[in-house]
């Protein structure tokens, strides 16, 4: 594959030259090349597994110089970084997509770790240490203290934290993976017009993305990467590049709809939710009050809410109050009441949940694909007492081929697959345990739009078969392009629900930003407003308070 070429606006800062590197069994990269000229930012995109990871990896010297084959100039310099800490002395700082914070010491502690700013006879200088990162956050636009706890602080502000570190030591070259991928809105808007500033000073950028709108909004080159080659660069300032014409590049042919043809034909009722009342796992507020909704066989219904409306909350809770303090409401399947106090017993009565944080909550990525499908209903494989091991292989072949897992054995280490194929690990986990009612918690957050369109016809199937499933989103297109109805949350109540015919982008922000919420009869059509406001719940909790 060939790169295109680009006008010569400016002298090219980085330039990776036939970058071939070899995993056991697998070649990750194959004659990869990229050339990034200074003061831009420079998107990278492709499906999960292509290679965008591990070609910044080689270039941050995680991968040290003589473990690939290529060459790297950086800075005018033939660059043979032998480690992490020698790319960052050149000027390199990548950020992970897992941020390497550590949450119980401060925001100071953090940005200098490592780097720390010392006094007289070697000991730390607190007071020049604190003063140092005020301007650090300062520059990066957040104003927090100094010496608070990293694991107080939301996603979005640590993702900043993570920015203002890298800028600490004199970086030429900031690296972003993901950057936007666990962002509410706000927090991604902010992080986008820091890298526009950050232009403007002269810092060159490089951004992995799925999210292609920022993409187009922010970047003035990209480089696709397919399987592990560089497929093209496209100018996009002076080429008309559309979101359709980079994932053209990324999927090898046009996509003429980004969401799978289904014919809607919902069936009986399967689940119904009354009533539902939740309150803080640590703090005397609610975080859902009153929700109802219900649910029918074949039928996908959405669950829409801005940051902070209890959308998982809801989710977590009806799943064997696996969060908060139940507070009342009752569940019915096919009209009878039933009782899911654990996570066991909503497993036992047929509800499913797919987390939104699939590596934290969703899998044991240092299990394989087999025990991770097995893992929420062993006991179908289960004889006196003890797994047949012979079946639960056949029963992992069997989800690697019907989900298009790309794996080279289902003993294949759950962490090293790529986002998109652990997505599939999860699905195929709560499918084997052949739930009634399946809700997904952001299904496709952090997948390229090739894995999504995957997903999407996974949902597609299950609902063919009779199943009923509720899909959370952040992304309201995702949600117009798949469901047959939509519910909108605000401060943990169901402000309305809207057929999709009746549904559009305008219409469901209206709903969800009622600020008095609406207690709706399950089904069909929503009363009128009552109560008080609440303030913000939910999706605005730090990690510790989720778990809580």
């Amino acid at each position: 594959m060939t790169e295109n070429t680009r006008a010569t606006g400016a002298e090219n800062i980085l330039e990776m030259r036939s970058i071939t590197k070899t995993f056991p069994g697998v070649k990750a990269l194959s004659e990869v090349s990229l050339s990034v000229r200074r003061g831009e930012v420079h998107a990278i995109c492709g499906e999960n597994g292509a290679g965008k990871s591990t070609l910044m990896k080689v270039l941050s010297g995680v991968y040290p110089h003589g473990t690939y084959e290529g060459e790297i100039h950086f800075d005018g310099k033939l660059s043979t970084f032998s480690g992490i800490v020698d790319s960052e002395k050149a000027g390199i700082a990548i950020i992970h997509q897992e941020l390497a914070l550590v949450p119980y010491l401060s925001v100071a502690e953090n940005l200098f770790l490592g780097n720390e700013i010392k006094g007289r006879g070697g000991l730390i200088d607190w007071n020049r240490t604190n003063g140092e990162a005020s301007k650090l956050l300062a520059r990066v636009g957040l104003a927090e203290n100094p010496t608070t706890p990293i694991g107080q602080l939301g996603v979005g502000k640590q993702q900043l934290v993570e920015i203002a570190k890298a800028l600490s030591k004199d970086v030429k070259l900031l690296i972003l993976d993901e950057p936007t991928a666990a962002l509410n809105d706000n927090d991604s808007a902010h992080l986008l017009d820091l890298l526009r500033q950050l232009r403007e000073e002269g810092m060159t950028s490089i951004m992995i993305s799925h999210k292609l709108n920022e993409i187009e909004a922010i970047s003035d080159a990209v480089t696709i990467i397919r399987d592990g080659q560089t497929i093209e660069t496209l100018d996009m300032r002076a080429d008309a590049v559309t979101e359709d014409r980079i994932i053209r590049g990324m999927v090898g042919r046009d996509l003429d709809s980004r969401y799978p043809e289904r014919e809607s034909r919902p069936g009986e009722e399967i689940l119904r939710i009354e009533d539902w009342t939740v309150g803080h796992a640590s703090q005397d507020r609610l975080v859902v009050d009153h929700a109802s909704l219900n649910v029918r066989a074949g039928e996908v219904v959405g669950i829409a809410g801005l940051m902070g409306a209890g959308r998982t909350e809801l989710a977590m809770s009806v799943f064997g109050r696996s969060y908060g303090r139940y507070l009342g409401g009752r569940l019915y399947l096919h009209g009878k009441p039933v009782q899911a106090r654990s996570v066991r017993e909503a497993i036992k009565v047929g509800l499913a949940y797919a987390t939104e944080d699939r590596k934290k909550f969703g899998l044991n990525l240092i299990d394989d694909i087999k025990r991770n499908v097995s893992a929420a209903a062993l006991g179908k494989l289960a004889t006196g007492g003890f797994v047949d091991a012979n079946e639960e292989i056949k029963v992992a072949e069997d989800s690697k081929r019907s989900m298009n897992i790309k794996a080279p054995t289902v003993s294949a280490l759950t962490g090293k697959l790529s986002g998109g194929n652990q997505q599939k690990v999860v699905l195929s986990k709560w499918i084997f345990s052949d739930p009634e009612v399946l809700i997904l918690d952001e299904p496709t957050r952090g997948i390229d739009v090739g894995a999504k369109y995957e997903i999407y016809t996974i949902i597609n199937r299950l609902v063919a078969a009779g199943k009923a499933v509720i899909v959370i989103s952040s992304e309201l297109p995702e949600l117009l392009g798949i469901c047959d109805r939509i519910y909108t949350l605000s401060a943990g109540r169901i402000t309305g629900q809207l057929p999709i015919e009746q549904a559009s982008q305008e219409s469901l922000m209206v709903l969800m930003t009622k600020g008095g919420g609406l207690t709706t009869e399950p089904d069909p059509h929503p009363t009128t407003p009552s109560g008080d406001d609440l303030p913000p719940s939910g999706d605005d909790l730090t990690p510790q308070e989720r778990t809580a």
